[in-house]
C-alpha cells in the first residue's frame, strides 16, 4: 500500500503541535535503537542528535505512531569510544532486537560497530559520522548501512573549492590523530590533489590537546595563506584560540566540527569568522527550519545548539524511516525496509531539504554536493557566510541525482 496521504498532512502538521511527552506505550511499541555520544567531548552533538530523534518521535506518536503503533527509542550512549559503540550495537541489535537503529557521531566508533549491523542484516541510519568509508564499506546494493550527514569526501572537496575560489593556494593543514582524523587527511589531500595542490605544511595532534600554540606557530611560519582544522568540536575551538593567541589572521577552514557550541565555548568566542560546511543553518524564512528549532527549544533551552546538523539530520532519518515503513507494506524486516528506503513512492520535506529520493540501490548517502553550504560563526550564532546564499536559502537544494559516491 502506498503511504495515506492524511498520514503525511498529519505527520507535516504535526510540527506546529507542541512537544509533549511519549505517547504511552500501546501493544507492541516500535523499538528503535538510538546510539550516541551522550557524554564526553563530542556529547554537545550527541545530545543534539538525541533531542532532534525525541522532536520527530513525540510528533509521529502524536498523530498516531505508525498504524497506531507507537515509536519508541531505545537509547544508549557510546561515550565516543570505539568498544562503547560497538557494544552498544551488540546489545540493541542481538539482546534488545530493535526494529532498527539510527547513530553514531564520530566516524572511528561507527567503523567499529558496522560489522555487528552488516552480518545481522539490520538497518543502521548514520546521521552525523561523516568519515568517506562508513557507507564504503560495503558494496551499496548489499549494504544495510544508510547515511543523512554529508561524506568527508564532499566536505573536503567543498572546502578546497572554496579556497581555490578565494584566490588561495598554500594551504596548511592540522589534523588531529583519531580515525576520524586519518580518513579525513586522505580526503583533503585527495581533494588538493584535485585541484593540483600540495599541503603547504601538514602537523597532527592528539585530541583532547589543551593548546597548539606551538603547532600554530609552525604552521604560521610555513607562509601558509589558508588554514583547515580537522577535528571535532571542542579541539576546533582549541586550534581558534591558539590561531588567535599567535596572531595568524589566515583564513580558518573546517569541516562540520568547527560549527558545533564546544568549538564556540572551548575558544572563548575566537571561532568567530571561521568557515565550516553545513547541511543546515537556522532560518526563520523556511517554515520547517524555524518550526523544528522551536520544538528542539521546547526540550532544550541551550544557546547555540548543540549541533543543529546533528539534531536536524536525526530528525529527518526518524521521518525517513517511517516513510520506509508505510512503503514496506508493513513488512518490518531489515530486508523489507532496505527495499523501501532505496524506493520510496513519495518525497519527504523535512527540515535538511525536501528528499525526493533521498536514497537508492546505488547510493545509500543522502546528501549531495549541490546541498552544502559555507557557514560561518557570526555574533555568537551559526550563519551563512556568504550573503547570496541567505538570500537565495529559500529555494530548497534537492540532491543531485548523478552524485553519487
Amino acid at each position: 500500500m502506498n503511504i495515506p496521504a492524511l498520514v503525511f498532512l498529519a505527520a507535516s502538521m504535526a510540527m506546529s503541535l507542541p512537544v509533549a511527552a511519549q505517547v504511552p506505550a500501546a501493544a507492541n511499541p516500535i523499538r528503535i535503537g538510538l546510539v550516541f555520544p551522550l557524554t564526553g567531548g563530542s556529547g554537545d552533538m550527541g545530545n543534539s542528535a538525541r533531542i532532534g530523534a525525541e522532536v520527530a518521535v513525540t510528533e509521529i506518536n502524536q498523530v498516531g505512531g505508525y498504524l497506531g503503533r507507537p515509536l519508541q527509542l531505545v537509547i544508549r550512549d557510546d561515550k565516543a569510544t570505539p568498544d562503547v559503540g560497538l557494544q552498544a550495537a551488540q546489545d540493541l541489535v542481538l539482546k534488545e532486537k530493535v526494529t532498527a537503529t539510527i547513530g553514531y557521531c564520530n566516524s572511528g566508533v561507527a567503523m567499529k560497530a558496522l560489522d555487528v549491523y552488516q552480518q545481522n542484516k539490520h538497518i543502521l541510519m548514520v546521521t552525523c559520522a561523516t568519515g568517506t568509508a562508513i557507507t564504503a564499506k560495503y558494496p551499496t546494493a548489499e549494504s544495510y548501512i544508510f547515511r543523512t550527514s554529508a561524506r568527508d569526501d564532499l566536505q573536503s572537496k567543498f572546502l578546497v573549492d572554496e579556497i581555490v575560489r578565494r584566490g588561495l593556494s598554500k594551504v596548511a593543514l592540522l589534523v588531529d590523530t583519531s580515525g576520524y582524523g586519518d580518513l579525513g587527511l586522505q580526503d583533503l589531500e585527495a581533494a588538493l590533489a584535485g585541484v593540483k595542490l600540495k599541503p603547504r605544511a601538514v602537523l597532527r595532534f592528539k585530541v583532547g590537546a589543551q593548546t597548539l600554540d606551538e603547532e600554530l606557530k609552525q604552521l604560521k611560519a610555513s607562509g601558509a595563506d589558508a588554514l583547515i582544522g580537522w577535528t571535532v568540536g571542542p579541539e576546533e575551538g582549541v586550534i581558534s584560540a591558539s590561531r588567535a593567541n599567535v596572531g595568524w589572521k589566515v583564513p580558518q577552514f573546517g569541516p562540520w566540527g568547527l560549527s558545533h557550541s564546544s568549538a564556540f565555548t572551548v575558544s572563548n568566542g575566537k571561532v568567530e569568522g571561521a568557515l565550516m560546511v553545513q547541511t543546515v543553518l537556522p532560518n526563520v524564512f523556511l517554515e520547517r527550519n524555524s518550526s523544528f528549532l522551536r520544538n528542539y527549544a521546547k526540550i532544550s533551552k541551550e544557546s547555540p545548539i548543540g549541533s543543529m546538523m546533528s539534531a536536524a539530520q536525526t530528525y529527518d532519518a526518524v521521518h525517513l524511516l517511517l516513510r520506509a515503513m508505510f512503503d514496506s507494506k508493513n513488512d518490518l524486516s531489515a530486508a523489507g525496509l532496505k527495499r523501501a528506503l532505496e524506493n520510496p513512492s513519495n518525497a519527504y520535506r523535512g527540515v535538511v531539504t525536501t528528499y525526493e529520493r533521498a536514497f537508492s540501490p546505488a547510493d545509500h548517502d543522502a546528501i549531495s554536493m549541490n546541498m552544502l553550504w559555507l557557514g560561518t560563526w557570526r555574533n555568537q550564532e551559526r550563519g551563512y557566510a556568504h550573503k547570496e546564499d541567505e538570500r537565495r536559502a529559500t529555494i530548497i537544494r534537492r540532491k543531485d541525482a548523478v552524485a553519487s559516491p
